[in-house]
């Protein structure tokens, strides 16, 4: 909603500003449509030279980031405990019966009653998977700790492939409206036997070129590159979290004490608070009875 609202500002004040000190629309309007398929394909073309069919399609399934958000709320985080906490329990009490959740996690009750952590590949994969680790005797937590992190970094990377991609194309675009002004001009000079009025038009048009390159690129699509890399740096707090958990789980702290760790990791407008988590247990306790 609020990527929404600062794009639909950012279209008021700058051509409500231009039409109030007393520009006109018409030249804007009539040289919009080919200034715009010269730099935009332009820059999709250039996108796409440096780009593979799997980078294009996160690119494109990345835009909606720019207005969802984050993933992961506080809520969230306070399921991921909770769901973490189950598995240790079950891991201290039963090594078999942890192995049938890890095994096939899409019939376990446990993971569902956590539909939207069931519904991530990449945390039931690291939840399984560093687990399973501990039942085949790898469990040195320093060991662990560093092939976790070595993972998670592997993972922000990729993740901000869209973000890298598009500031690319953000810091291209001004110079590919150059490259449309100066058709623009060249143009022009083609037509410099006409009367002013009709030259200054064509002058007016080239510069439009200059314009939208620089207008997408600092208002539209920067804008969208550096959000993605803030969403996708914020959701990647949800994964540290586990590692966290399931690394002080290792060092054999109490269960409580794992999730307290985990908790204190987790960003502060995000974090739960510890009554919260612990009337959380309880339920879990109460409801195991």
């Amino acid at each position: 909603m609020l990527g929404l609202a600062g794009i639909a500002l950012i279209f008021v004040t700058v051509f409500g500003g231009y039409l109030a000190s007393g520009g006109k629309m018409a030249i804007i309007l009539k040289s919009l449509p080919y200034e715009f398929i010269i730099i935009g394909g332009a820059a999709i073309g250039s996108f796409v030279i440096g780009s593979d069919k799997g980078g294009i399609a996160h690119a494109a399934k990345d835009v909606s980031k720019v207005f969802k958000g984050p993933t992961w709320r506080p809520a969230d985080y306070k399921d991921l405990l909770c769901l973490l906490y189950e598995l240790i329990d079950v891991a201290r009490k039963d090594v078999v019966a942890l192995e049938t959740h890890l095994d096939d996690p899409r019939e376990s009750d446990i993971f569902a009653r956590y539909p939207k952590i069931l519904a991530d590949n990449d945390a039931i994969e690291l939840i399984c998977d560093t687990l399973r680790s501990g039942l085949m005797n790898f469990d040195d937590a320093n060991q662990v700790d560093e092939v976790l992190e070595r993972r998670l970094e592997a993972r922000v990377k990729e993740a901000l492939h869209s973000s890298h991609a598009l500031q690319s194309m953000a810091d291209g675009l001004p110079a590919l409206g150059i490259v449309a002004a100066v058709l623009g001009v060249i143009k022009t000079m083609g037509s410099i036997d006409q009367p002013p009025e009709i030259l200054g038009g064509l002058i007016g048009g080239a510069l439009v070129g200059t314009f939208l390159g620089v207008f997408l690129a600092y208002g539209l699509v920067g804008p969208f590159a550096i959000r993605i890399r803030d969403v996708v740096l914020n959701d990647s707090n949800y994964y540290k979290v586990i590692r966290e958990v399931l690394v002080a789980n290792l060092r054999e702290h109490s269960a409580n004490v794992c999730l307290e760790i985990g908790r204190q990791n987790i960003p502060g407008h995000l974090r739960p608070n510890f009554p919260e988590v612990d009337e959380a247990i309880r339920d879990l306790k109460r409801a195991a009875r």
